[in-house]
């Protein structure tokens, strides 16, 4: 019997019907899968569909001419074609197998013409079940279906199979844990402490997109610390682990791994901020010391944006996300200094040095105080919220977001009568430390300043080659 949630599958002008229709005239067969079928499943919106087919991908393409309103054929070479229609795109594959050489950072692929041998390559039992289209029948040969109701996450194949033949499973399966809320089957997580290793063979890409999914879901605390102790965390972001031997054992606190993946779960799941969260205390470990009253990590921010830097290039994030994340780390200690007295001078220099991720400093500021003290996580976010208030005010009398001079480069150029160089750059620092200091003048005090600047040089008065 068809479940009632999947009816809407099944209607006769759906396009999930119009397709298996198609394939079905073409002599193929075609299937709903993997995490479509699921979702579905579990009554999770899902609008672009995965299916599966016994035809070849050049038959695939044949099937759906003159019905599709486009093709996108990248994953062609692994078996997937792109259908996309009424503005959603669905993805047909060939029944396949997909396995990893020894030493191989990219799967071979071979197509097959039986299902089950497709579902039991797939990555966990609750995307191996399928759906036949257009008579429907639901295919679950490796107990899918009651996985599913009980919220676990099992291979179909022994987990050691499942994950030598791609070994990115193994992230997955902690990405799964945190977006699904589902827990994984204990054979599964012992596989991945023994296979940890094997993750080494998979391309920084993967790994990357794999994590950054992991990331931005609800809650991703759970799922990080299952990586640290599966041994899996050494392979994406080894400092992770490092952070466990960041204690002070004089007052006996929380460790930075649980202070910093508490931080994680109190951020929006935006990846810049999660990412600048999961890395603001990576510089502890090398910048401990410990004296009578305590720990200390003095300049850990600066450490830990370098190795924030190197981390993320590693993994090949894009350079906007490692210059953001590596600021947002440098910078997350600075509002901590307001309580000794900011000056106008001092807020508009932190709105220019934090630039477009001033919210989401803030942010990571506020998420930083994991304190069970009350009264101190009362001070520190009253403290938050001066700084912003004083942000605001002063937004009200000047333009904080463009805090340059009220002339340029040619203009200093040009009144100098100086060609581009390093004295052109020295005049516009003086100038820009002149806004910053006391906040907008006019085009006089600035052509001011320069005479001032030129004259001490011993250049030639400016004032009296314009006269």
């Amino acid at each position: 019997m068809i479940p009632q949630r999947l009816s809407w599958l099944l209607e006769p002008d759906g396009v999930p019907m119009q397709l298996a229709r198609l394939f079905t005239e073409s002599g193929h067969r075609l299937y709903l899968v993997g995490g479509s079928m699921r979702d579905v499943l579990l009554d999770r919106p899902h609008f672009d569909l995965d299916f599966t087919t016994n035809a070849r991908p050049d038959q695939i393409k044949k099937a759906v001419a003159g019905w599709a309103d486009g093709l996108f054929t990248v994953g062609e070479a692994f078996g997937t074609i792109g259908v996309v229609k009424d503005g959603h795109t669905h993805e047909v594959t060939t029944f396949r197998s997909e396995v990893y050489r020894t030493d191989s950072r990219k799967p071979q692929v071979a197509f097959s013409d039986d299902l089950e041998v497709d579902l039991s390559r797939r990555d966990f039992t609750v995307n191996a079940i399928a759906l036949q289209l257009p008579q429907p029948e639901v295919v679950d040969p490796y107990g899918g279906l009651e996985d599913l109701n009980a919220r676990v996450l099992r291979t179909p194949l022994a987990p050691e199979v499942s994950f030598s033949d791609d070994p990115l499973r193994m992230l997955r399966l902690f990405r799964f844990m945190t977006t699904l809320g589902f827990d994984p089957d204990p054979a599964t997580i012992e596989a991945v402490v023994g296979m940890a290793d094997r993750l080494s063979i998979v391309s920084a890409e993967r790994v990357r997109d794999e994590f950054s999914k992991l990331l931005v879901a609800p809650q991703p605390g759970t799922a990080l610390m299952g990586l640290v102790r599966t041994g899996l965390a050494a392979h994406i972001v080894p400092e992770l682990a490092d952070l466990q031997m960041a204690q002070d054992p004089v007052h006996r606190h929380k460790d930075v791994l649980a202070h910093t993946i508490a931080v994680v779960d109190k951020t929006e799941p935006d990846l810049e901020l999660r990412l600048a969260a999961l890395l603001h205390d990576i510089g502890k470990p090398a910048t401990r010391q410990f004296s009578d009253s305590g720990a200390t990590f003095h300049h850990h921010e600066v450490v830990g944006a370098r190795m924030a830097r190197q981390r993320l290039r590693e993994l090949r994030y894009s350079k906007q996300i490692v210059d953001d994340v590596n600021q947002l780390v440098f910078l997350h200690l600075r509002p901590h200094t307001f309580k000794m007295g900011w000056t106008d001078s001092a807020v508009r220099r932190y709105v220019r040095d934090a630039g477009h991720l001033l919210e989401d400093l803030n942010q990571l500021v506020r998420s930083d105080v994991t304190t069970r003290n009350k009264a101190r996580a009362h001070e520190i976010q009253n403290r938050i919220d001066e700084l912003e208030e004083r942000i605001a005010r002063l937004r009200e009398k000047e333009e904080l977001e463009s805090l340059r001079p009220p002339i340029d480069g040619n203009d200093v150029m040009a009144y100098l009568g100086i060609s581009p160089g390093p004295r052109v750059g020295e005049v516009m620092n003086l100038l820009t430390e002149h806004r910053l200091d006391q906040g907008p003048y006019n085009p006089g005090d600035a052509y001011r300043l320069v005479r001032e600047w030129a004259i001490e040089q011993g250049m030639e008065d400016p004032g009296e080659r314009a006269e």
